[in-house]
C-alpha cells in the first residue's frame, strides 16, 4: 500500500501508524541494516574460515544467511514496538526490567560460559544474552522513576534509580561483563542529569565509575590485561594489529567486496570487528559513512525531542538514543584503537541473534515515543497529547 492510499483521515492501524511514525529516522535505521547484511556478507568468510581452524566446517556464507533470518525476525519485532502507545511502552518497560533481571540471575547459575565470561543462556541451540535485551527496559524503567522528581521533587527518584543500577551493575560484573557495564551506566549517568541531577553530584557518580574501573584493573585478569595493551603496547597486540591492518589495506575506497584476505586474520570478523572489514573491503569513505549514519540517527531522534514536554517521554527517548549512539561509538573507537577491547556489537551491523532483536526492539519502542501527528487534533500522538 502506497502512501498516496493512505490518507490522514484513516484511522485504521496501519494509516494511524504510517502518518505519526518518524519516516526518517525509519528509513535511516532500515539503511543501517541493508548495510548490516552486505557488511556480514564480506565478514562471513572470515568468520567461517575461523570456524574452521577449530574444526568447524562452515559454508562460507553461513553468518550472512543466519543474519537474513536474524532480520526477518527482528523487524516484525522494530515494527510492532514502534505500534504501542506510550502506556503500554511504560508497562513494558517495568516488565521487561524484571524479566531482564531475572535473566542475568539465570545466567549465574546455568549460564554458558564463552569468550571469558557467563553471559548466556543455551535455549536448545540459540545462546540468548538476557543483558542485550535488559538494555532497553532498563531505560524505560529508569525514565519512569526518574520522571517522579516532575511531579513531587521530595521524592527520592533519584536515589530509587541509583539502587536499581547498583543491583544490574553487580549482576553485570559477575558475569563479567564490564562493557555492559560501563554503557549502562554512562546512560544513566545522562537520564539522571537530565532529570536535574545537580553537577556536582554526577561529577561524584563519575568519579566513582571511575573507581570501579581502577578497582577491576587493580584485580587483574583479562580486563588489566586489555587496559595494559592499551595503554602501553603491552601483551598480546594480535587483534589490535589485525583491525588496523584491515584500515591500511583497504585505503580510502577498499578492495572491493568479496576480494579482502587481511579480514581472515580478525578474531571476530562479523561482530566485535566487522568495521574492520568494512575498512579493507569498501575503504575508510565507506567507514565514514557509516559513522555519518549513526550520528544521523541520534540526531534526528534527539531533535524531535526539541518540543517535548512529557518527562518520561523525553527522558525514555534520550535514554534509549544515547544508548544506540554509545554502543556504536565505543564499537568503532575500539576498532581504529582509540579504546581498549570491549567485546561490544556494531548496532544493526554486526552479526548476532540476541543482539540484533534486542535493538530492534529497543528502536521500536524509541519509534514509538517519538511518533507524532500535528494535524489530526484526535491523535494520541498529536503535539499537545495530555502527557502520559
Amino acid at each position: 500500500m502506497t502512501a498516496r492510499a493512505l490518507s490522514r483521515s484513516d484511522r485504521s492501524w496501519l494509516g494511524q501508524w504510517f502518518w505519526t511514525i518518524d519516516h526518517v529516522l525509519l528509513a535511516l535505521v532500515l539503511v543501517l541494516i541493508g548495510i548490516g547484511l552486505i557488511a556480514v556478507a564480506a565478514a562471513s568468510p572470515a568468520a567461517a574460515h575461523r570456524l574452521a581452524r577449530g574444526g568447524h566446517e562452515l559454508a562460507p556464507l553461513h553468518f550472512f544467511w543466519r543474519q537474513l533470518g536474524w532480520v526477518a525476525i527482528g523487524l516484525p519485532v522494530l515494527v510492532g514496538a514502534s505500534l504501542l502507545p506510550v502506556a503500554t511502552v511504560r508497562r513494558l518497560g517495568l516488565w521487561g526490567s524484571a524479566a531482564g533481571g531475572a535473566g542475568l540471575i539465570l545466567v549465574m547459575l546455568i549460564g554458558q560460559s564463552a569468550h571469558g565470561g557467563q553471559r548466556w543462556l543455551d535455549l536448545g541451540g540459540f545462546q540468548l544474552q538476557p543483558s542485550e535485551f535488559l538494555k532497553p527496559f532498563f531505560v524505560i524503567a529508569t525514565a519512569q522513576i526518574l520522571a517522579l522528581r516532575f511531579e513531587d521533587e521530595t521524592l527520592p527518584a533519584l536515589t530509587i534509580s541509583f539502587a536499581t543500577l547498583v543491583c544490574v551493575v553487580a549482576l553485570l560484573v559477575m558475569q563479567p561483563d564490564f562493557g555492559q557495564t560501563a554503557l549502562i551506566c554512562a546512560v544513566w549517568l545522562v537520564m539522571a542529569f537530565a532529570a536535574g541531577m545537580r553537577a556536582r553530584i554526577a561529577g561524584a557518580a563519575a568519579l566513582l565509575g571511575a573507581g570501579g574501573l581502577g578497582i577491576a584493573y587493580a584485580a587483574g585478569g583479562h580486563i588489566a590485561k586489555r587496559i595494559d595493551t592499551f595503554i602501553h603496547g603491552t601483551g598480546d597486540r594480535f587483534q589490535v594489529e589485525a583491525a588496523l591492518n584491515c584500515f591500511k589495506a583497504g585505503g580510502l575506497f577498499g578492495v572491493g567486496p568479496g576480494n579482502g584476505t587481511v579480514k581472515m586474520q580478525l578474531p571476530e570478523p562479523a561482530t566485535d570487528y566487522i568495521f574492520s572489514v568494512i575498512g579493507e573491503e569498501f575503504g575508510a569513505v565507506a567507514c565514514i559513512a557509516v559513522a555519518l549514519l549513526f550520528a544521523a540517527v541520534v540526531v534526528r531522534a534527539l531533535s524531535r525531542l526539541m518540543e517535548e514536554d512529557r518527562p518520561f517521554v523525553l527522558l525514555a527517548a534520550a535514554g534509549l538514543t544515547v544508548q544506540f549512539g554509545l554502543q556504536a561509538a565505543i564499537n568503532i573507537l575500539v576498532n581504529v584503537h582509540l579504546l581498549p577491547s570491549k567485546g561490544m556489537t556494531l548496532p544493526f551491523i554486526s552479526h548476532g541473534g540476541s543482539s540484533f532483536v534486542a535493538l530492534c526492539g529497543g528502536m521500536g519502542l524509541l519509534l514509538a515515543l517519538l511518533r507524532r501527528n500535528p494535524y489530526d487534533k484526535a491523535s494520541p500522538y498529536r503535539w499537545d497529547a495530555v502527557p502520559a
